[in-house]
């Protein structure tokens, strides 16, 4: 792309700096050269988003520690900077190089939301390349996805050539460095062709390949069968993880971007898996098994990053990071290291079953940052159903620990929607916003004054693949409607906000998380409608996907609304993430008794990744 091209549109846009690139810590590299293996990592929405992803950063960093290989960086386009691209016949560029990503060798997808699927289709189509797998030739880039969503990739497979399933800091470069013969080799030239390159990375553990692969329907619409057309594929793929956390590569120099992004500090990783097993979670089942990164290493990557960086704020990352076997030790050392710097450490994802006076002093000595608890549920029978491991006083005992300490605010995390809830369970919600109000008066005198509020805020459930309750349905959009006015009008309070988060796109969220490969019409039809950054309220369309699906004979409620019965066949089953079918269906008979599972820290309960080549002897 032409300097003098970006700077005229950049004067048009409204945030210019998204797409400038030259950020402090990028990796550069020369273009010229015949061999160097150019690989695209897309992230299908702004860059603000994209740039607060953690796993971006790390494939960034890792792959580009291969001097053959240049990773760089594609952001979905704002509208206004897409109108000028378009208007001017610029393709969908890289920011390090400004070269058009149409002529690389691989772009790679991160799938970490459901609603992003049509930016997938808009950057293809903004670049120049065949949406449809069918479509590509030789020459065309491999379009590769990854993620959380690619662990049910089936509404993407008309479009995607390699889904990689798993941690992707070895998988991804094993990819890489196999094409990277192959191409050596001018297969082209040679009279071979895009699925010789198949062939050599479908033996890879963690590799997909969706055309290797087909599904038959029954009448009523279930998946009658499930097919290898291709005899060298695996019956089931297995994903790929990290075994040892201390040895894998980590962004040590972080892109530090010239704009504010949602997250915008040093984020350090402690450990990767959950043993809690709460039953509508899909991170706490396919990451498992736990895997810790040691203190040592900790202060190690720490040191360098804040070197690297500037950065005043450190997060301690995980899927529950007070369960660190280490957090009190990491903690001090940040405190003592740091605390005179004006460096603050802030816990995104505390538990009110262990909540640590302690560890909230030493956080809140450079900064008090925001206090976020998430119960998830508004009674204790709620809870068991999904496996919380929260009890009655934890959060007493939690907020008034915080507010002797002088938090002035609390927010409160809930998802409606859940299986076997009832208004009973809502109306715990409203009790529990009550409760936060009345132990602050215990602390603080009954004068609440203008100072202190409680955020109640709830978000619909979505059932999703690998987890206890894969075979409920969601609730209908009339119903979570009807829910979210019944909590409004018993959360008036002067001190109480209730924020929620809108059912029509976690409809079709539900939608695309269960469906299977029919949806991808669906998807090229909605796209071809307009719709494009549909997890942002102000773009969504339900209309449209309506439309859609009415097109091409399917139902909505099919996906999403439905009952599964246990032995109907998944687009998923195929997937091995370590954790049997049979153990989750164990935990949707617990959660249907209301009956907890033990945290498996203190004794295995058999989910199978111990057992599995995937997780053996890592538990």
């Amino acid at each position: 792309m032409k300097r003098v091209d970006l700077k005229k549109i950049l004067k048009r846009v409204e945030k210019p700096s998204r797409y400038i690139g030259n950020e402090l810590n990028t990796t550069h590299k020369d273009t010229r050269s015949v061999d160097l293996i150019r690989y695209a990592h897309c992230f299908p929405d702004l860059y603000e988003i994209g740039m607060s992803h953690l796993g971006s950063h790390i494939l960034y960093n890792s792959i580009n520690l291969d001097e053959d290989i240049f990773c760089e960086r594609v952001y979905a386009p704002a509208l206004d900077m897409e109108e000028q691209m378009r208007e001017n016949n610029i393709g969908l560029f890289a920011l390090e190089s400004r070269e058009e990503i149409r002529y690389f060798d691989f772009v790679a997808f991160t799938l970490q939301y459901e609603m992003c699927y049509t930016n997938i289709l808009n950057m293809m189509d903004l670049a120049g390349i065949p949406k449809l797998r069918t479509d590509r030739k030789n020459g065309d880039p491999f379009i590769m996805v990854g993620g959380s969503c690619a662990y049910n990739s089936e509404p993407l497979s008309d479009f995607v050539d390699i889904v990689v399933l798993g941690e992707g800091e070895e998988l991804n470069l094993e990819v890489i460095n196999e094409y990277k013969k192959w191409i050596r080799e001018k297969p082209y030239e040679n009279g071979k062709n895009r699925e010789d390159f198949y062939q050599r990375i479908v033996g890879i553990d963690g590799v997909y390949i969706p055309s290797y692969y087909e599904f038959e329907y029954y009448e009523d619409g279930m998946i009658k069968e499930f097919n290898k057309i291709n005899p060298i594929a695996p019956d089931k793929v297995r994903k790929r993880i990290i075994n040892d956390m201390d040895r894998v590569e980590y962004p040590e120099k972080l892109i530090v971007p010239y704009i504010e992004t949602v997250h915008d500090r040093i984020v350090l990783e402690l450990f990767r898996g959950c043993t809690r097993g709460c039953r509508f979670c899909q991170a706490g089942m396919i990451y498992r098994p736990i895997r810790e990164k040691s203190f040592e290493r900790l202060k190690e990557i720490v040191n360098n990053m804040i070197d690297n960086t500037g950065y005043d704020e450190i997060s301690l990352s995980s899927l529950s990071t007070s369960d660190y076997s280490a957090i009190d030790d990491i903690t001090d050392y940040l405190v003592d290291n740091f605390a005179d710097e004006n460096i603050g450490v802030s816990l995104p994802s505390l538990r009110l079953d262990n909540f640590s006076m302690e560890l909230a002093e030493k956080v809140q000595q450079v900064r008090k940052t925001g206090l976020t608890f998430a119960p998830e549920a508004g009674t204790q029978r709620m809870r068991n159903v999904i496996n919380k491991g929260v009890h009655e006083n934890d959060l007493y005992d939690a907020l008034s620990k915080a507010f002797s300490m002088g938090w002035h605010s609390v927010k409160l995390y809930f998802m409606i929607g859940l299986p076997t809830e009832t208004y009973e369970d809502l109306d715990g919600i409203r009790e529990l916003a009550y409760q936060a109000i009345d132990v602050y008066k215990e602390i603080n005198g009954p004068r609440l004054g203008g100072k202190f509020n409680v955020t109640v805020s709830t978000s619909t459930f979505v059932p999703k693949p690998f987890t206890p309750f894969q075979w409920h349905g969601q609730d209908t959009n009339q119903m979570v409607k009807d829910k979210q006015n019944y909590l409004k009008d018993r959360l008036k309070h002067g001190c109480i906000k209730y924020a929620y988060h809108d059912s029509q796109t976690s409809l079709m969220e539900a939608v695309f998380a269960r469906g299977d490969r029919r949806l991808g019409k669906v998807l090229l039809d909605a796209y071809n409608m307009g719709a494009k950054f549909d997890g942002w309220g102000q773009h969504f369309n339900l209309e449209i996907w309506l439309k859609a699906m009415e097109k091409n004979n399917l139902d909505p409620s099919f996906y999403a609304h439905r009952q599964r019965e246990y032995d109907e066949k998944f687009p998923w089953d195929h997937v091995d993430v370590g954790v049997t079918k049979e153990f989750l269906i164990r935990e949707n008979e617990l959660a249907k008794q209301a009956t907890e599972t033990k945290d498996c820290r203190g004794g295995c309960n058999a989910c199978g990744v111990n057992t599995n080549d995937i997780g053996r002897g890592l538990c």
